[in-house]
């Protein structure tokens, strides 16, 4: 796993459309950082590298994947923009496609905070989370799997932030 920056006090999670991938990040984390009793500590949002669902809810099938293991699957889709990078601590590109388009958007003072979500996985070897959206509901289980798997990675690099 890579540098951390000193103090993780927000997170931002990014996938294509903000629909699945990352609204189910945002939502694992907050459940983490609540059970850490961390949520007032901790920012967490989540954003899209297109607009093209700006304003809608997550995935219907995501979100009822997600309330099966406990998580609201709140929050509304907006797009990724330039100042993300200069206000959250830690951004997470949920794919290969979504790095590529972030470090597009980062200056060099805010490259090191833009990461690859799956090297934070660590039951899992997957490089990348999938894109759930044309695929059947095993997708969407696969996805919340290595949600978890490095979003608890993630909450333990919080907590030692803070100590």
């Amino acid at each position: 796993m890579s540098t951390q920056p000193t103090s993780i006090s927000s997170i931002l999670f990014v996938c294509m459309g903000n629909i699945c991938r990352s609204p189910a990040g945002e939502n694992v984390m907050r459940k983490l950082l609540q059970d850490a009793g961390l949520q007032d500590q901790v920012e967490c949002d989540s954003a899209g590298t297109i607009g093209y669902h700006t304003g809608n809810s997550p995935d219907a099938r995501m979100s009822a994947a997600g309330r099966k293991r406990g998580l609201p699957m709140t929050g509304r889709a907006r797009q990724v923009v330039a100042e993300d990078l200069d206000r959250f601590d830690l951004v997470l590109a949920m794919d290969n496609d979504n790095y590529a388009d972030l470090m597009q958007l980062a200056t060099d003072e805010n490259r090191a905070k833009v990461k690859r979500f799956c090297d934070f996985c660590i039951e899992y070897s997957d490089t990348q989370v999938p894109d759930p959206y044309y695929g059947g509901a095993q997708g969407f289980e696969h996805v919340l799997d290595l949600l978890e798997d490095g979003c608890q990675q993630i909450l333990e690099a919080v907590q030692d932030s803070r100590s």
